[in-house]
């Protein structure tokens, strides 16, 4: 009866398990990715909040439309007015504009029953969110009140302070679960790092005894951990745009408060995390397995 020969493989420098380590790195960038789509959800929704701050201009009766139209104009070359694609953010409505939208919206014509239009023409701009900080609104309504022909400025100055007391709030509390979570995912993809390294400590050691050098022995190490880190970021993108794409057909309007650049930043920024980090694990982890005795690798 012929022996059963058992062929046992060898093991390769710089190898150790890919599936686990893969899929251990990959969970934890795809958590990170996760979060950062909530960061830059709320970062865009807060954007549109406050950028649709209006200010209502009310004007006296009886401007010609030259003087109004040099009050738009004086408006619409301020600093604090929103610019989108080099267009302010200034709308006029007449009067007669208003009324009309009051009927609509009650049905009732008091144009008709007083005989006369009490309304003023009022300019609406919107203010950039860069000045809804401290007394600049305040100051803002001061210098419009001055210009001529401006019969008084109005905004809600309460929903205004409400909205900023909120995104400070929300953001002390988005940075510091940023910080944590950061922590965490480093610390993950390092145990990760350093477990899959642990197999590997005897054959380290005995490339050290046969006279191998430092560079010659972290060298498949860390190409394969860069590697590693590279492919589960990439798997991590994947993922996350094919939830993006999933969630879009659910909620209506998704992707309207992510803008490609950024997604863009988002995917890189986790492709380099996790090859920084894979990367920097096991620096670390091969210089303390290369500095420990053989009694301590037992």
């Amino acid at each position: 009866m012929a022996k059963e020969k058992k062929f046992r493989k060898k093991k390769k420098l710089g190898s150790y398990p890919f599936v686990s380590v893969v899929f251990s790195i990959t969970l934890a960038l795809f958590v990170m990715g996760l979060f950062g789509l909530l960061l830059m959800m709320t970062k865009n929704l807060t954007t549109i909040v406050q950028e649709n701050v209006e200010m209502q201009v009310f004007l006296n009766k009886n401007l010609s439309q030259n003087e109004i139209t040099k009050i738009i104009k004086t408006l619409s070359s301020k600093d604090y007015v929103i610019k989108k694609e080099s267009v302010a953010q200034v709308a006029h409505i007449t009067k007669e504009e208003a009324a009309k939208e009051f009927y609509e919206e009650t049905g009732e014509d008091f144009v008709e029953f007083l005989g006369d239009n009490p309304l003023r023409d009022v300019i609406v701009i919107k203010i950039n969110p860069d000045f809804h900080e401290g007394q600049n609104l305040v100051e803002i309504k001061k210098e419009i009140g001055f210009i001529r022909g401006v019969y008084e400025v109005t905004y809600i100055e309460s929903l205004v302070n409400s909205i900023q007391q909120n995104v400070k709030k929300v953001s002390f509390v988005l940075i510091g679960f940023s910080v944590i979570l950061l922590i965490v995912v480093v610390v993950l993809i390092n145990n990760t790092i350093k477990l899959a390294l642990f197999s590997q400590r005897f054959l380290i050691r005995s490339m050290q005894l046969v006279g191998a050098t430092t560079h010659f022995i972290r060298k498949p190490f860390l190409f394969r951990a860069s590697l590693f880190g590279f492919v589960s970021g990439l798997i991590a993108v994947g993922l996350l745009s094919s939830l993006l794409r999933f969630m879009n057909t659910e909620v209506d309007g998704l992707l309207d408060l992510l803008r490609n650049e950024q997604l863009l930043v988002l995917g890189v920024a986790i492709v380099l995390v996790g090859i920084f980090v894979g990367f920097i694990s096991t620096f670390a982890a091969i210089r303390k397995y290369m500095k420990m005795s053989l009694d301590e690798l037992y």
